[in-house]
Formats: C-alpha cells, sequence, structure tokens
C-alpha cells in the first residue's frame, strides 16, 4: 500500500510525457506541411514569372525596342511592390518570444546587398544581350549550362550532397533544355537579321551570365546561413527589395551615361503595338522578375540554391509551349519531348526531397519512441 502513491505518480508523469510526444509529433506535421506549402508557392513564382517574363523580353525586341538599358531595368524596378510587405509587423510565435534574435552588423549587411545588387545589375544586363542576340532556343540551351554551373558552385560553398536521384535529376533536365536546340525554326530568321560578331556577343554573354547567376544563388544561401541565421518571410522580402534598389541604381546610372534615354520617345512612338502595350509590356516585365526574385530567394531560404536553380530549369521549356499560345509559334515534338523529361527530372528531385522527408519522420519517430 504505501509503494501506490509512487505508482500513480509515475503513471502520471508517464501520461504526461506521452501527451508531450503527441503534441510534439503534431506540432512537426503542421510544420511540415507549412514547408511543402510554401515551396509550392515559391515555386509557382519562379515558373509562371520567368515564362511570362521571357515572352515579354521577346515581344519588345520584337515588336521595336531596342535599348538594352531598359530591358535591364525592368528585370530590377518593380521592387515598389513589395514595399508594403515590409511594414507588416511579424508576429511572435510561441516558440520565439524569448529568443532574441542578434542582427548582424549595419555595414556587413549593406556591402552584402550592394554587392548582390551590382552584382544583379550585370547579370541582367548579361541575359538581355542574350535574348536579343540569340534564337530564342540557342538562348534556352545556354541558360540551362546554369545549373551545372550551381551544382559546381553549390558542392564547394554550400556542401551540397549528391544522391543518385538528385544527379538524375540534374542530367535530365539539362538534356531537356538542350534539346530545344535542335528546335530552329527561327535560326534563318535571326541568321538574316544579326552578325556573326553580335551572334558570338551574344552567345558568350549568356554564358557568362549563367554562371554569374548561378555563383549569385550559392552567395545568397551562404549569406543566409552564415549572416542572418534566421527564418522569416520578412528577411525574403527585405534581400528582394535592397538588392533591387542598388541593381536599379546601377542600371538607371548606365542608362542616362549610354545616352539610350534620348531615344526612348522616339522607341514608343514607333513601337508596333501602340503606346499603351509598350508601357504594358515594361509593367508587365518588371511585376514578373520581382516575383521571380521573391520566389528564387525563398526556394534558396526553403531548401538550396541548387532547389531554386533546378526549378528554374524546369520552367525553361515552359516558355516554347507558352509562345504557341501567344506567339502563334509550332509545337513540334521535341518541344514536347523536352516538357516531358523537364517533368521527370523534377519528380526525380522531388522524389529525393519526398525520401529525406521520410527519414526525418523516422528519426524523430524513434527519438520521441525512446523517451516515452
Amino acid at each position: 500500500m504505501g509503494d501506490c502513491p509512487a505508482i500513480v505518480q509515475s503513471q502520471v508523469q508517464g501520461d504526461q510525457a506521452k501527451g508531450e510526444g503527441m503534441t510534439s509529433e503534431n506540432g512537426t506535421e503542421l510544420v511540415q506541411y507549412k514547408w511543402w506549402i510554401q515551396m509550392v508557392i515559391y515555386s509557382i513564382f519562379v515558373l509562371c514569372s520567368q515564362s511570362i517574363g521571357t515572352l515579354l523580353g521577346r515581344l519588345y525586341f520584337e515588336k521595336g525596342g531596342n535599348s538594352k538599358w531598359l530591358a535591364t531595368l525592368v528585370q530590377t524596378i518593380g521592387f515598389p511592390i513589395l514595399i508594403p510587405f515590409l511594414l507588416i509587423t511579424p508576429t511572435k510565435t510561441n516558440s520565439n518570444k524569448n529568443i532574441e534574435i542578434k542582427k548582424p552588423p549595419f555595414l556587413i549587411v549593406a556591402s552584402l546587398y550592394t554587392l548582390l545588387g551590382l552584382f544583379i545589375a550585370g547579370d541582367c544586363m548579361l541575359y538581355t544581350i542574350g535574348l536579343q542576340y540569340l534564337p530564342v532556343t540557342t538562348y534556352s540551351l545556354i541558360c540551362a549550362s546554369q545549373l551545372g554551373f550551381n551544382a559546381l558552385f553549390s558542392y564547394f560553398l554550400n556542401k551540397q550532397k549528391f544522391t543518385p536521384y538528385i544527379v538524375n535529376s540534374l542530367v535530365i533536365l539539362t538534356v531537356s533544355s538542350s534539346l530545344l536546340v535542335l528546335h530552329n525554326d527561327d535560326s534563318g530568321e535571326h541568321s538574316n537579321k544579326t552578325s556573326r560578331r553580335k551572334y558570338m556577343f551574344g552567345f558568350l554573354s549568356t554564358i557568362a551570365a549563367s554562371a554569374g547567376g548561378a555563383l549569385m544563388l550559392c552567395i545568397t544561401q551562404l549569406a543566409l546561413q552564415k549572416i542572418f541565421k534566421r527564418e522569416s518571410f520578412r528577411l525574403i522580402i527585405e534581400m528582394s527589395v535592397y538588392q533591387s534598389i542598388t541593381a536599379t541604381m546601377a542600371i538607371l546610372i548606365g542608362l542616362f551615361a549610354s545616352g539610350e534615354w534620348k531615344k526612348l520617345d522616339k522607341e514608343m512612338n514607333e513601337y508596333k503595338l501602340g503606346k499603351i502595350l509598350y508601357v504594358l509590356n515594361l509593367i508587365g516585365t518588371a511585376i514578373c522578375w520581382q516575383f521571380f526574385t521573391v520566389g528564387s530567394i525563398g526556394l534558396i531560404f526553403k531548401v538550396s540554391s541548387l532547389f531554386s536553380n533546378v526549378i528554374s530549369i524546369l520552367g525553361l521549356p515552359v516558355a516554347p509551349v507558352l509562345a504557341v499560345i501567344f506567339l502563334h509559334d509550332k509545337l513540334t515534338g521535341i518541344k514536347v519531348m523536352s516538357m516531358l523529361l523537364a517533368i521527370w527530372g523534377f519528380v526525380s528531385y522531388m522524389y529525393q526531397h519526398y525520401l529525406d522527408d521520410l527519414k526525418d519522420k523516422a528519426t524523430k519517430k524513434g527519438s520521441t519512441s525512446g523517451v516515452l
């Protein structure tokens, strides 16, 4: 009889531990579902904005646009649409109310945003040159090389681990975009309009832009891990806005220094689709690329720079399909095969994350059972 209180107390403690374990498990599942939802949203941002932005960029040059600096400017100047999100006060959860987040030094953050902004400005200019001088198929092929650059930089800078499924995904996605070079409906027209020198200039510019873009993604991931060391949607918006401000200022200086701004009024008046569609094209392009920036940083934040690039490469074959609908391009078997391979590569990469998710659940469940 004397042992009964001890037995009852032991049972109560066991029930409390079990209840805490169940609460912890439910909380973990909620966090995982939230992670998947956010990842899907950021992926949609990247896929849709990249495809539409590329089409609008092609439309600008095809219908009479000639300003490289203006086509570059619209890729960064859309940041004001994100400023209202900075005014939203972040809500503190129970898990971080008592945790004081140490902010990095202002000088380091300012230097980082300045470096990234200037990097983006130069990279956007290189992409603009490639989009102006190369056929869309060749342009898409070279952009696919960014995945290889990103894998290389991720291995050295971000300690990215490669599994058979990830390697399979990288190879298939690269082949998917490479197939587009076999589709050369517009190569003859392009060769009549563009000299060999400009063609090579566009080719080398796009390769440099792909390597630079891959390096920038890896640096962004490294900054999130080593400098900021925190997770929030506000941080994603801050990075998008501040680096875009720096890039926009640099591009504006180039626009006025080059003297191209003097020709913009004439360009708008002679635009084949009219003044209104000229302005709407620029506004739409600016909005699309800003959403692309948010989606890319979000995917780096939630997964890795390599995954962000995988989603971007997945969207490359989407542009030719949209061109069929809106620009009346021809849909060939090569384009269909490219799309199917892109989906296959994407599923392969996502399957690896599914396996990792199952492994994490099993590990956490095992640790919870050990506590109980």
